[in-house]
């Protein structure tokens, strides 16, 4: 199935393939060994990965979550095949003239926030949220969240409130002057997530400590 696979994207963690299966186009994530490692220990913890994404995955589809649809998990070859999504990523959308719009910035703040509360609602980090990892639909315009590489499960408050923390982070970082569509992010997070009031007081906790490590350097 990898004979006709076209690398897309490599990170830190794995590879990014577009391929056929299955009469459509598919993504297959690779994540590679680690040299540094004991071999045996790779093969453990790469499964586990392995395994722990993609029930993550699948547990935001039951819940109704846009994500891609997992079609098949190939554990001895570290191997996850899973819906291709045609559409932009919410990064590039932002610096495209519609993307900068009041309007259309508002709609996409809230499929953002309603899709972050959905997913703490059923106790899943993603860990590593980031408008690269926000992608919209080119069909609906629904907004889809991809890459649950170091996802997890956790009921913690602190760990829903440093999730949110990292996408702030990453607006600010990334899309300056965007801070009236992450507080239109929150709102909408505010009305989908069932213990916002808990997380959302963590997360002033969490901005807090993050200035002091800033001025600290």
């Amino acid at each position: 199935m990898m004979q006709n696979a076209q690398l897309i994207k490599q990170g830190a963690e794995a590879r990014v393939f577009l391929a056929p299966f299955c009469q459509r186009q598919a993504i297959i994530k690779e994540r590679f060994a680690k040299a540094y490692r004991h071999p045996a220990l790779d093969k453990k913890l790469t499964s586990r990965r392995v395994i722990q994404e993609a029930r993550c995955l699948n547990r935001c589809q039951k819940a109704f979550i846009d994500t891609p649809t997992v079609y098949m998990v190939d554990i001895e070859n570290s191997l996850i095949y899973m819906e291709y999504i045609e559409g932009t990523s919410v990064r590039d959308y932002l610096v495209t003239d519609e993307g900068q719009g009041p309007e259309a910035q508002k709609k996409v703040a809230g499929g953002i926030g309603r899709a972050l509360g959905l997913m703490h609602n059923i106790d899943v980090i993603h860990g590593d949220l980031t408008t690269s990892n926000l992608l919209m639909r080119q069909d609906s315009g629904s907004v889809v969240l991809i890459d649950f590489g170091l996802s997890y499960v956790s009921q913690l408050v602190e760990d829903k409130a440093v999730d949110l923390y990292v996408l702030e982070r990453a607006f600010s970082s990334t899309h300056p002057n965007t801070e009236v569509m992450f507080a239109q992010i929150i709102e909408a997070y505010g009305e989908s997530c069932k213990a916002s009031k808990q997380i959302l007081k963590k997360l002033d906790d969490v901005r807090q400590r993050g200035r002091k490590r800033s001025m600290l350097g």
